[in-house]
């Protein structure tokens, strides 16, 4: 592309585009990265400089851009319907992804409810809990209603979602607009609140959660949690068995437990869903990002018969889930998905994510030779390198210091994509990424925080 159509586009951006989670006055005053199209671990921008993806344009591709069977499956869908609604009527790929994701997913899921984005999948699962207690004829169960999160957790930007979070930085402004719960200890051992360390602490954050619970659980309807991984709050890695305890507190207390699997689902962690690791079915699972192999916006919210059976009744009852979206069920997105399903059981993917993760564990032990990396958090294909001012005392930097927006920035620079959760800098790798692909992700993240941090002493 020409240098005036590329300083064209760019104007009418500035002009014209409000960007997400960017401070729009830094953004005006930098040259944007174009991107016009991808090519497996790929992305190009519009004057043809390659840049691999190191966070699966933000979570969500699992076999690489431009991918034939993925793009073939859409392609004859949009020749057939791009959309007919789910209220009132069926469509042929919702029926038959459902079908799979049942099949797929833990025991015990058998409803499927579609939505857009990982965001609404969490507000419906919710909304699921709170309606399912208010529903039973038991009035001492009527008097759940509220919900235990994850401190530091992230479910999404709606309201409800923002409710069940725990990121002020994100969240703070609009604290008069939630709703009142209960927040417990994330298992965040390298800054463990409760001043333990691992491996010789006995996960006394569960005993916070266990706390909370025998002494409310009359009035929580529902704990939700990143299964593994909290994400967005810079990949905190719970540590083994915390999963499998959270679920067996929750059956305890009669208190539904929900899995966002948004971020960890589809192969992320090293199985195919991250609740499987613990042997762990949920109440309700959320579902998106790669669902549809990173191609189009689908989720789903999944529960079990008990829940679902709650919910039926006659009309004047007013059980009936009052709840949808206008593009609910998209046959579009939906046949993205089976086509993604299909290449994950056909291409061994799930295995070839175990043994790019072992190669990822191996390269990552670069990171802990730089002065500025406090700590290295790993589960499956998901990584978070934490910096900070001094190894010894774990002193961050600040938010003016803006470190991470810096790395990225040089990271780019030699030809890869990644973002940074402020201090956090993130590797979220296309799952079906070559290994000497990987090996350069790697390469470069690590030049990138030498270069950044060491320049800075």
């Amino acid at each position: 592309m020409k240098q005036a159509d590329y300083s064209q586009l760019a104007q009418w951006d500035k002009d014209y585009v409000w960007h997400p989670f960017t401070q729009m006055k830094m953004w005006q005053a930098a040259d944007p990265l174009i991107i016009e199209r991808g090519e497996g671990s790929y992305l190009i921008d519009v004057q043809g400089k390659r840049y691999l993806d190191g966070i699966s344009s933000l979570w969500v591709n699992v076999h690489g851009h431009v991918h034939p069977v993925l793009t073939q499956a859409i392609k004859e869908q949009a020749d057939k319907i791009a959309h007919s609604t789910l209220l009132g009527l069926a469509n042929v790929p919702s029926i038959q992804l459902a079908k799979k994701l049942v099949e797929l997913t833990p025991p015990g899921l058998n409803k499927v409810f579609y939505s857009d984005a990982g965001a609404t999948s969490v507000e419906i699962a919710l909304k699921m809990a709170f309606q399912y207690w208010q529903q039973q004829s038991d009035p001492q169960l009527r008097r759940k209603k509220k919900f235990i999160s994850l401190a530091e957790a992230y479910h999404g930007d709606t309201v409800g979602a923002v409710s069940v979070g725990g990121m002020d930085l994100f969240h703070a402004t609009y604290r008069d607009l939630l709703f009142e719960g209960y927040k417990v200890p994330s298992p965040y051992c390298y800054r463990c609140s409760l001043g333990q360390e691992r491996p010789h602490c006995s996960l006394d954050c569960l005993q916070a959660v266990e706390d909370i619970m025998s002494g409310h659980h009359e009035e929580i309807a529902a704990m939700i949690m990143e299964p593994l991984v909290q994400g967005a709050a810079g990949m905190i890695t719970a540590p083994a068995g915390y999963l499998g305890k959270m679920r067996e507190l929750c059956t305890k207390y009669n208190i539904l437990l929900i899995a966002d699997e948004v971020a960890v689902g589809f192969g992320r962690t090293g199985s195919l869903f991250a609740c499987e690791q613990e042997g762990v079915s949920p109440d309700l699972m959320c579902i998106a990002k790669g669902l549809t192999g990173g191609y189009l916006p689908v989720a789903v919210t999944m529960t079990t018969d008990k829940i679902y059976q709650a919910f039926l009744g006659d009309i004047q009852e007013g059980k009936t889930f009052y709840h949808g979206h206008t593009f609910t069920g998209n046959p579009l997105g939906c046949a993205a998905a089976l086509a993604n399903i299909k290449v994950i059981e056909q291409s061994g993917l799930i295995k070839h994510v175990q043994h790019l993760a072992q190669i990822l564990s191996s390269e990552s032990e670069k990171f802990k030779e730089l002065s500025h990396v406090g700590d290295i958090r790993q589960k499956g294909l998901m990584v978070g390198i934490e910096l900070v001012k001094d190894k010894l005392t774990k002193e961050p930097y600040t938010l003016e210091e803006n470190i991470g927006h810096q790395v990225t920035l040089e990271a780019r620079e030699h030809g890869l994509i990644i973002r940074p959760l402020g201090n956090v800098i993130v590797l979220m790798p296309i799952l079906a990424m070559s290994e000497e692909e990987l090996s350069q992700v790697v390469s470069i993240t690590c030049l990138a925080i030498k270069n950044v941090t060491e320049s800075e002493q």
